[in-house]
């Protein structure tokens, strides 16, 4: 032990400091399953980037809706509203990159604020017939399809993302 006062709270504080680290990445461990730093987070920008602006979902939204198209001319339109569903969480992804973590659930999704109001609107449109069919047990139809299909039509354009 150091002889100066001042030494000794120095040393204090430091090891204070240190088991207060420690315990908060314990505490994180357990709230996120693994183990992380402490680290300052930015906070996830809002606004539209260049790349949303010339993002143009033409091909890549127009592929996805064939194939959701095709399930639901089959009669599967349970599964069709989850195709979409699929590609609205991929396309956030592409959008806010550090938001869709493989444990976030859609309602999750949905509640986030890096989204803006206009696309979590109709992703929550989207997600809440996912729900009510998958886990609610409750069949869908061909008005429920087509609220899925224009809500993601409009999700899809970069109007939806501007803040």
């Amino acid at each position: 032990m150091p002889e100066a006062p001042y030494a000794r709270i120095f040393l204090w504080t430091v090891l204070a400091l240190a088991a207060a680290a420690l315990l908060w990445m314990i505490y994180q461990r357990f709230r996120h399953g693994e183990w992380r730093l402490p680290r300052r987070r930015r906070a996830v920008s809002v606004e539209t980037s260049d790349e949303d602006q010339a993002w143009a979902p033409e091909a890549a939204a127009r592929s996805w809706l064939d194939e959701a198209d095709a399930l639901a001319g089959q009669g599967l339109y349970a599964e069709a509203i989850h195709h979409l569903l699929f590609r609205s969480v991929e396309d956030i992804a592409k959008r806010r990159p550090r938001l869709v973590r493989p444990a976030l659930t859609s309602r999750e999704l949905a509640a986030a604020e890096a989204v803006p109001p206009a696309a979590r609107d109709l992703f929550a449109r989207i997600a809440r017939l996912v729900e009510r069919s998958l886990f609610g047990g409750r069949a869908v139809d061909a008005g429920d399809w087509s609220s899925a299909r224009a809500a993601y039509a409009d999700f899809a354009l970069p109007g939806a993302w501007r803040a």
